[in-house]
This record gives structure tokens, sequence and C-alpha cells, in this order.
């Protein structure tokens, strides 16, 4: 018999049809109760099990953590927390787990710590809290790419190897072949590119930006969806090596449509999360609220995770200038007491995550999207404004991650573009072909990227983006 999925059978009416599930051992009481899960759903399906009518080598291998395909007559349950249940006529082992190994891993039924779960990444999906997380995040990437099929995108594959830093912070992981005991230098003493694979000096990208500018020319609208790289050594609870990020890039679109497409594309994301998956957020919103039970009053969240969720697609999202926001932060209490690590004194400060969150936690209790940015703390390609001191940037603030997206209306002028390139010091033969995009029928272009990892942290409740990818990519950690 062919094997259905086990949130499919708990959606079924029981009329003692035969059914077929495989899953994991979750737990089995008094040798008759097997609780198995396949990580369709949070739920497990009760199998009940008459022990007199089974070979007590089978029994035995039925332990926690053991693989399993059972068979049986699909009823109503008698017991409480289940409507339906199997009364079991047949059981294959697909594979067993021993008991005493299973208790020195996080399939044991005692509760565990998140750092704990991180040694064990392999299994942690099959926890709870972390098949719930997955499921999540999954729906959430379904969303992405559905959003952007219906409005007309086409979807572009970045190149994972480049040439070039988009973002300028030169913080990149290096490709290369060449062996590092046998390379040789050139004249000036550095290490001769041209003997390596491509040629040149290589990097794991750091954005797919450039390129999807590139194709934005050409096709319209396009967005990429992919892994990207930052060797920045920074041991938060905040940033990862290797993390998604989507990218849309727009011609003739303008920051205003920018950031109206970013609203909107993320309400719909959001919307989607508390469409499909309640039972799962539900659970997570509980979660959260037992973790915060031991915090202070002033620390845990104004709103449960699911009224959050609302709250940013039932709301306009509060829109000021990097002017008004300094104004506002410069006069706030936490900056007149010097509550800040960071204190805001004058225009032109780099606002930090504590600014971020403070503008939306307390200040407005709304997302918050930041526009017109000093032109000093954003990158090359962003629009000079007429001001000559200001760019045409803009960044999505969302409470307890801070920025969430950040985007700019790109510089389209050839002449603007190439004096900004010289005064940075980034030579124009590196990005020759960035610059022929300004020749070849210019027009006014905007995009933004979205860290999908923080999407996922803001949707679950999360409070550590190690725990919202799969397997975490962090400094001094490639396990796994």
């Amino acid at each position: 018999m062919k094997s259905v999925s086990i949130k499919a059978v708990l959606a079924t009416a029981p009329e003692s049809q035969q059914v077929t599930v495989n899953g994991w051992v979750k737990s089995f009481r008094n040798d008759r109760f097997i609780a198995l899960n396949d990580g369709s759903t949070l739920k497990n399906i009760q199998c009940v099990v008459e022990s007199n009518q089974f070979n007590e080598t089978i029994l035995q291998q039925i332990t926690v953590g053991a693989a399993l395909k059972v068979t049986g007559a699909l009823v109503e349950s008698q017991g409480r927390g289940q409507t339906v249940e199997i009364q079991v006529t047949d059981i294959f082992v697909h594979g067993t787990a021993d008991p005493e190994e299973v208790k020195l891993t996080i399939l044991s039924p005692k509760k565990h710590s998140l750092e704990f779960l991180r040694e064990q990444a392999h299994l942690r999906v099959r926890t709870n809290t972390f098949g719930a997380i997955m499921r999540v995040r999954s729906a959430l990437s379904f969303a992405i790419h559905q959003y952007f099929n219906q409005n007309g995108f086409q979807y572009f594959h970045a190149p994972i190897i480049t040439g070039s830093d988009a973002e300028g912070a030169g913080e990149m992981f290096k490709v290369t072949t060449l062996d590092a005991k046998k390379t040789s230098l050139n004249e000036a003493g550095e290490v001769d590119y041209k003997e390596d694979f491509f040629g040149k000096e290589t990097n794991l990208t750091v954005s797919g930006q450039l390129e999807a500018e590139a194709y934005a020319m050409g096709l319209g609208k396009v967005y990429t969806f992919g892994p990207t790289f930052r060797a920045e050594n920074s041991n938060t609870s905040r940033h990862l090596a290797e993390f998604w990020m989507v990218e849309p890039e727009v011609a003739f679109n303008d920051l205003n449509d920018n950031m109206d497409l970013a609203e909107d594309f993320i309400k719909s994301v959001v919307r989607y999360a508390l469409d499909n998956c309640m039972e799962d957020l539900a659970f997570l919103q509980e979660r959260l609220l037992n973790e915060e039970k031991s915090k202070p009053q002033v620390e845990r969240s104004e709103m449960a995770l699911i009224e959050k969720l609302r709250f940013v697609v039932d709301n306009d999202f509060k829109r000021i200038t990097y002017t008004e926001a300094i104004d506002i932060l410069r006069n706030s209490k936490p900056n007149k007491k010097k509550k800040f690590t960071y204190p805001i004194d004058e225009w032109g400060a780099d606002l930090q995550s504590e600014h971020e969150r403070f503008l939306v936690e307390k200040h407005f209790k709304c997302p918050v999207i930041l526009f017109d940015y000093p032109a000093k703390i954003k990158a090359f390609y962003m629009r000079l404004n007429e001001d000559g001191k200001t760019v045409r940037a803009m960044d999505i603030l969302f409470p307890g991650i801070g920025e969430i997206v950040g985007g700019s209306q790109r510089e389209e002028r050839l002449d603007v573009l190439k004096s900004k390139m010289e005064a940075l010091g980034i030579p124009e033969e590196e990005l020759w072909w960035y610059l022929d995009l300004r020749k070849f029928g210019t027009a006014v272009h905007s995009g933004f990227g979205l860290g999908f990892e923080r999407l996922v942290l803001f949707a679950t409740g999360m409070g550590n983006i190690r725990d919202v990818i799969p397997f975490p990519r962090t400094p001094q950690n490639a396990e796994f």
C-alpha cells in the first residue's frame, strides 16, 4: 500500500480504512502506543499496537528515534489529544536507534538548550521547535517565488563566484586553486593571479545586485534569491558568514516605487505564513511566551508573535528621512541620558542596531522605512541627491531585528557614477561592464536586498540567526 503523509492522515475522516505511514518514533508508551512523526506536521499520529499480535523482536526495535513503516486501520481516537489513530496491523522497521546512544543526543525526550541543539544540527530538525522553524522557512521561500512570479518578475541566477565587490566592504572569501606553499609572486611582491584558475582575483559573492541590474536593464523586472557570503568576523546573534539574499531589481522604478514594492512584498510574504503555517506559528508563539517568562518585564515582547506578524501585515510602514531620524534620536531620552552605546551627536552618524530598534520599538512602534542617507556611509552605486550630500537609499527596520531590508535607487548617470568610483578608488576597468549599462539606454532603476534569515527570525520569534538556517556558518564553525 502506498504511504501517505501524517499531515494528510490527520486531516482524513476515520472510516476504518487501511492507511500506511512512515516516520520516526517520538515515544512508545506502555508497549502499546507509538507516537510517530514524519516531519510533515508538528503533530504526531498515535499508532496503537496490540503487543500479543507482534513478534517480541519487532517490539524491542520500537524505540525513540527508530524509523518505521506502519500499516493499519484509521479509526476515531478514544484518547485525548488526537482525533484519529491507527490500529496497527503491520510494522516494518526501516532503521533502529540504540536507546543508550539516543540518551546522549537531542532525540532524548528531556528539554535541551538551543546551544546544545546547534552542536547536533544534523538531528535538531527532528525536534518540535526546529521542525516548526524549517517548515515556516520553507513556506516563506515558496511565498517569495510566488510573489515575484505573480507580479511579472523573471527569476535570475546571479553568479556565486565573482571578481567584483558589490558592497565595497572588502570582507570576502577568496576563491583560488593556487597552492599557498607554491604560489609565485609578481614583481610587486603580490600574488600573481594570472596563474590562477580564472586568471584574476575572485571571491564568493556578497551580493547579486550588480549582475541583477544588468538583467533588469534587459528584462525589466528581475529577482535573484540565493546564497551570499561575508568574511566578517562578527560572532553575534545577528550575523552569518553564509546566508540567503532576496534581491529584486526593477528598470524605470524610482525610490518611491522601490519603497512601495518592498512594503507590499514583505506584507504578502508574511501574510502567506499566517495563512499557511498557523499550527507551527502557534507552537512557536507558545515557546516564545514560555521563554520570556524568565525575563524582566521590560525585556519582554509587547506583542505575541502572531499579533506582531498581523500588525506588520495590517499597518502602513512609517516613512521618514535619515535627517528626521537623527533629530528624533538626538533628542531621545536614551541619548540624553547616555544610555546608547553609540551616542548620537551629529548628522552623518551610521545608525546602529540600538538606534534602529529604538525608532521601531519605542518611538513609532511599527515598521519604519528610513530614506535619503548621507552619501558617505552608503555604497557607490546609490543615486546622489540634488543636495550633493545624501543618496536615494532606503532601509526597512523591524521590531526585534533592526534592518531587514536595504535598497536604493541606483545611480544611472554615467558621469556621476564615474566620479563616485574615482573618489572611492574603485578602478573603472574592474567594473567596465557596469559602466557600460549607463552608455546603452540608461534609465532610472531601483532595487533592494532582504536578508532571508532575518525575515525567518522575525516570523518565528527566534532570538539567534543561527537557529533559522539548517547548518549555520559562523567564525570558527563550518561543522556538518
